[in-house]
């Protein structure tokens, strides 16, 4: 089992940046693929990022390439996320996320996901 808290929200304005954090518990950490998701208000949550394993490969929607970072630090139980250029559109409830320790469905789609942090706000002004 695995607990997420993330951090790092807050107000920026377009064009800016800002640095989420999810700190885990557990010391399997390094064993669970972590997600970004990201909510907006009236939508569906929606896949960010991932970063898989202790391998590190990653995933991206294609509306954040390019713009944002998904990294992790198994010594510090932590996974990042490094918004830059940050547009109002990118405006939500930030999400991290881990799927069951033996999982074989997509990463893309909340639905799999077992463990959920709290979420972060995270507000880009025009």
């Amino acid at each position: 089992q695995v607990q997420l808290v993330e951090s790092g929200g807050g107000l920026v304005q377009a064009g800016g940046s800002l640095r989420l954090s999810c700190a885990a518990s557990g010391r399997t950490f390094s064993s669970y693929a972590i997600g970004w998701f990201r909510q907006a208000p009236g939508k569906e949550r929606e896949f960010v990022a991932v970063i898989y394993r202790s391998g590190g490969s990653t995933d991206y929607v294609d509306s954040v390439k390019g713009r944002f970072t998904i990294s992790r630090d198994n010594a510090k139980n932590t996974v990042y996320l490094q918004m830059n250029s940050l547009k109002p559109e990118d405006t939500a409830v930030y999400y991290c996320a881990a799927p069951p320790l033996v999982y074989s469905g997509s990463y893309y789609y909340p639905g799999g996901y077992r463990y959920w942090g709290q979420g972060t706000q995270v507000t880009v002004s025009s």
